[in-house]
């Protein structure tokens, strides 16, 4: 007899209990398995090919524009691809052509200050989104952490500003500016626009709600004051958001076009897209200067398309966080 206290050997155990089998050789990971291709599959696919080949389109043909001739388009302007490969586009917008070559190519043979353009977009774009965010995050902590009366009511009634239209707000802005003495200033173009917006308070208290009262009130006790709280707790917690919201700011103020052309008269205040308006009118014999524009227009975009190709998860991501809470 076998006492019940021993365990049986190895060699004892009934060989019916079910082994652990492995498919995958020692020290290979486990491959998955695709899914097979199903039509929905493949029609999902085709349509997203499509969206994406319709909005990349038009970039590919302002590259294919800027790498033309003036007469070449004249002659072709159908053909897929450029009908003469040159640079000359590009060279006449960063001021490296003459102006008569420049005219013998088809341009208008005059040069538009590119460089001095472009740093007053940086400036303006640099002034709107630090003013904008960081006012904007100080009346979102005030409207998210803050008790006092008539919060709630004051919150809905800026809110409301969201369906104003931005063009109502132009002509008091411009009579504003102009007694102020800022007109044909890049604070003149930047000013409007440095103050507090409702969608920025309205991103930002989103997620300055979330964050636990816990904590602020943890470190109340500890001697810290709200100043200090905001500086030193919610924001470096809001980071994520922040960011979000500051190129969000950054790449509108850099596209705006129309509040820039009413403020600035001169070349010293002028930002890029009122720059290259004025390129755009600037007409030689043969018609406009379509190389030099494409180029000056894909020049002038390439900054914020690689900003948002860099970011766009996070903006997507905190865009989806902030509006479904």
């Amino acid at each position: 007899m076998t006492n019940p206290l021993v365990p049986a050997p190895a060699a004892l155990v009934d060989e019916t209990l079910p082994q652990a089998t492995s498919s995958t050789p020692a020290g290979e990971p486990p491959v998955a398995h695709r899914r097979r291709p199903t039509a929905g599959r493949v029609l999902a696919w085709c349509v997203m090919g499509l969206i994406i080949l319709v909005t990349l389109f038009p970039f590919y043909w302002i590259l294919r524009t800027a790498l033309s001739t003036n007469p070449s388009l004249i002659a072709e302007p159908t053909r897929f691809t450029p009908p003469e490969s040159t640079l000359d586009g590009f060279r006449r917008v960063l001021g490296l052509q003459t102006g008569q070559a420049a005219i013998d190519a088809g341009g208008s043979g005059q040069q538009i200050d590119f460089w001095r353009y472009l740093r007053n977009s940086v400036v303006v774009a640099t002034l709107v989104t630090v003013g904008q965010v960081f006012f904007s995050a100080m009346a979102a902590y005030a409207f998210s952490r803050l008790e006092w009366r008539g919060r709630n009511f004051f919150y809905g009634l800026f809110l409301a500003g969201l369906m104003v239209p931005t063009i109502f707000t132009f002509l008091p802005n411009f009579v504003l500016v102009k007694q102020l003495g800022l007109l044909d200033s890049l604070l003149g173009i930047a000013l409007p626009g440095m103050l507090m917006t409702p969608f920025a308070v309205f991103f930002l208290r989103q997620f300055f709600a979330n964050i636990p009262k816990e904590l602020e009130e943890a470190s109340l006790l500890d001697g810290s004051s709200k100043v200090r709280n905001f500086f030193t707790l919610i924001l470096p917690m809001s980071s994520a958001p922040v960011a979000t919201l500051s190129i969000l700011t950054y790449i509108a103020a850099w596209n705006d076009y129309f509040w820039p052309l009413m403020v600035s008269y001169t070349d010293k205040s002028r930002v890029l897209t009122v720059g290259l308006s004025i390129f755009r009118s600037q007409t030689p014999q043969t018609g406009p200067d379509w190389s030099g524009l494409m180029a000056a227009t894909l020049v002038a975009a390439l900054p914020m398309l690689v900003l948002f190709a860099c970011f766009a998860r996070r903006i997507v991501n905190s865009i989806g966080f902030s509006g479904i809470k």
